[in-house]
C-alpha cells in the first residue's frame, strides 16, 4: 500500500513539508526514527485523495491524532484514557508545541497502530470518537 505524507525531519527537528509518495514501510521507518528522537509530527493521506489527512504529533509516550476531513474541517481523537482528562500534555504540532488535555491523549503505540490501521482500511471514522474542533 502506498501512502502519501510529509513529517519532522529527524536530522532538524523541524517538520519537513515535502509530501513523500512511498509504501508504509517507509513511513514506519521514519515514524520509528522520530520516536528514538523522543517526538515527531506525521501528516498521512491515501495516495489518489487529497482528503482525509491522519495527523500523528507525539512526544515521549504520548500523542494527539487530528483528522482533517477537508480543507476546513479538523477533529481530534478522543483519548484512551492514558492521561487523566485534566492533565495537559504537550506534543510537537509542525515546528511549535501545543498543549492537549488528557481528553485527547492517546499511548503513542495505540495511536501508531490507528495510523497504521488508516493506511490498511482507508477510513478515519472507525478509528474511535472524533470531536470537531
Amino acid at each position: 500500500m502506498s501512502v502519501v505524507w510529509a513529517a519532522t525531519s529527524p536530522d532538524s527537528g523541524l517538520f519537513h513539508p515535502v509530501k513523500r509518495r512511498s509504501d508504509v514501510e517507509d513511513l514506519s521507518d521514519r515514524f520509528n526514527d522520530l520516536r528514538s528522537h523522543g517526538q515527531g509530527y506525521v501528516e498521512v493521506r491515501l495516495l489518489d485523495r487529497e482528503f482525509p489527512v491522519l495527523i500523528l504529533a507525539f512526544r515521549d509516550d504520548y500523542a494527539v491524532v487530528h483528522l482533517m476531513s477537508d480543507a476546513e474541517r479538523m477533529s481530534l481523537l478522543v483519548g484512551d484514557g492514558s492521561v487523566p482528562s485534566g492533565a495537559e500534555v504537550e506534543v510537537p504540532i509542525m515546528d511549535d508545541h501545543a498543549a492537549f488535555t488528557g481528553a485527547f491523549v492517546l499511548d503513542i503505540d495505540r495511536a501508531w497502530n490507528l495510523v497504521h490501521e488508516f493506511t490498511q482500511t482507508q477510513a478515519a471514522g472507525p478509528l474511535g470518537k472524533w470531536c470537531e474542533v
